[in-house]
């Protein structure tokens, strides 16, 4: 089996406060500052990646019971302590139509959702766990 090249990111600064997150996969991401038209937050992003990652992570065992094309939506929210820069808490809301399933098929179903991603969801288990950041400058002088 080939060995997966690991894909490389970085941010590129576009305007003032302005930034564009790229992949080498060919992904972009306008980030900004707040009420800036079409970018996100980085702390938008860091919730949105959340969600997608408890979504992409309960796939597997969603579609299983639901089939291949359910809909799903996951909501994200959480309000930010200004004075000391965190986000205190960060809530997620799985909107699911499961009305085609009895009472305890839909409650097994959900505990095997929060299992899933309570095991494979690496950016939940993180801001979980909590991690260690290092900064680097690479400095033309």
């Amino acid at each position: 089996m080939a060995e997966e090249t690991p894909t490389t990111l970085w941010v590129e600064r576009t305007g003032t406060r302005a930034y564009t997150g790229r992949s080498s996969r060919g992904a972009e991401v306008k980030i900004a500052g707040q009420g800036v038209p079409g970018a996100f937050t980085p702390g938008e992003l860091l919730k949105i990646a959340l969600a997608g990652c408890s979504g992409l992570s309960a796939d597997f065992t969603l579609a299983r019971k639901l089939g291949d094309d359910f809909d799903a939506t996951v909501r994200v929210s959480g309000d930010a302590d200004r004075e000391n820069e965190v986000y205190p808490q960060l809530d997620e809301s799985f909107e699911l139509d499961l009305s085609e399933l009895d009472e305890a098929t839909r409650e097994r179903l959900l505990v095997a959702v929060q299992r899933a991603i309570d095991k494979v969801c690496t950016v939940g288990r993180t801001l979980k766990a909590g991690t260690k950041v290092n900064v680097n400058f690479d400095i033309d002088a």
